[in-house]
């Protein structure tokens, strides 16, 4: 079903999208809360070194807003069609064959207008999320898989499976059937994905996750203090892809050595700081940036983050060749009353989302010789494991 505006109507007797599953580890070391509303996770509840339980994901008290709030931050949903940008919302099915291409109208409208194409004989209509005057598409468009209503096919007390039918949404060639399961276990969350398509189309999903290990608490004893420049974070990575000003792939991989971007030895997020200007734009400070793993295994550690306040500390492991690394650098919204709202607001660098996903717009990179268009015969699979601990 698809909510295109915060007065959408729901069936009779059809389930609001916004009910909350809950599922639990056998432990009682991991909560995790879910909606249907784009498979969103609402809140991630994980004990400190002290035993204490605290929610460490940014959400809001009334899930509704997922859909209502203007800023769309992306908390904690499945991102697809394709996560990340587009470069000019165009993308070529078979590279070196002329004429199968997707393509977006390019027009000046800003974040989270509507630009669309007449369709031709070798284009078709994609309205989509725009940003940076329509010069990319963010996030599989204006309504993508984050701002749909996923249906619940089975649950249990520690797992809940969601199916969505992308019929063709967002002017993307080809319906994509995809089903995502969210486990807990003793000490972990693993969220997976598999997707079938009746055509080719590009397909690259993430989980938009936003972590503060504090549960927004902070060791001043002011909550307006919360950031995560003293957490310690683990990249193994030594490459990442340079991007132009509007946070779009310009081809070329670079080297992290000698940059505020080399994370191969935990490092604090905040040690490098003051070097971190413009690297995620011009004029912004922080990160938001797309690593290269260089892990040989296909399923093995690549990130960890802790901090050293509440003890907690997450190892993500996936199936993921990159990683988006967000520091939250825009994030300006109302808190969940557990962590102090509504009064008090997530601030910028109040949270960390890491991204497990593909290389971003390899679609338009064939120079990287990364494949990521899918057909009939020819499935999609993502998955990503949250191992999580305390240390002292």
């Amino acid at each position: 079903m698809f909510l295109g505006s915060t007065s959408a109507q729901l069936r009779e007797n059809e389930p609001s999208p916004f009910n909350v599953t809950s599922i639990s580890s056998p432990d009682g070391s991991v909560t995790a809360k879910f909606v249907s509303f784009g498979a969103t996770m609402v809140e991630l509840w994980l004990k400190d070194r002290t035993g204490e339980a605290l929610d460490v994901i940014p959400s809001y008290d009334d899930p509704s807003q997922l859909l209502a709030d203007p800023a769309h931050p992306v908390f904690n949903a499945i991102v697809g069609r394709y996560a990340n940008r587009i470069k000019n919302g165009n993308f070529p099915l078979c590279p070196g064959v002329p004429g199968l291409t997707g393509m977006l109208g390019k027009a000046p409208f800003r974040f989270l207008r509507r630009a669309t194409l007449r369709p031709t004989a070798q284009t078709s209509s994609i309205s989509r999320q725009m940003d940076y005057d329509g010069q990319d598409t963010l996030h599989g468009g204006i309504y993508g898989w984050d701002r749909r209503n996923w249906t619940i096919v089975s649950k249990s007390t520690s797992s809940v499976t969601y199916h969505h039918l992308d019929a063709a949404d967002e002017g993307f060639p080809g319906d994509v059937n995809v089903y995502v399961t969210h486990t807990v276990s003793n000490g972990q969350l693993k969220s997976e994905a598999h997707a079938t398509t009746t055509a080719k189309t590009p397909i690259m999903l993430t989980q938009h996750v936003y972590w503060n290990l504090d549960g927004f608490r902070t060791d001043t004893g002011n909550w307006n203090d919360t950031n995560v420049l003293n957490y310690t974070l683990h990249v193994d990575s030594s490459r990442y892809l340079e991007t132009d000003s509007n946070g779009v792939p310009t081809g070329k991989i670079l080297t992290v050595e000698g940059t505020p971007l080399d994370f191969r030895t935990p490092t604090k997020i905040g040690a490098r700081w003051d070097q971190a200007v413009d690297v995620c734009g011009p004029g912004c400070q922080g990160y938001d940036n797309c690593w290269i793993y260089d892990k040989s295994e296909a399923y093995t550690p690549g990130v960890s983050l802790s901090s050293a306040f509440s003890g907690i500390r997450i190892d993500i492991t996936s199936d993921t060749p990159a990683i988006q690394v967000y520091t939250a650098n825009y994030l300006d919204t109302p808190r969940k009353a557990v962590h102090g709202g509504p009064t008090l607001m997530y601030n910028p660098h109040s949270a960390i989302a890491i991204e497990q996903e593909g290389w971003i717009d390899a679609i338009n990179n064939p120079e990287w010789g990364i494949d990521q268009i899918y057909e009939p015969g020819k499935d999609f699979s993502w998955s990503v494991t949250y191992s999580f601990s305390n240390f002292d």
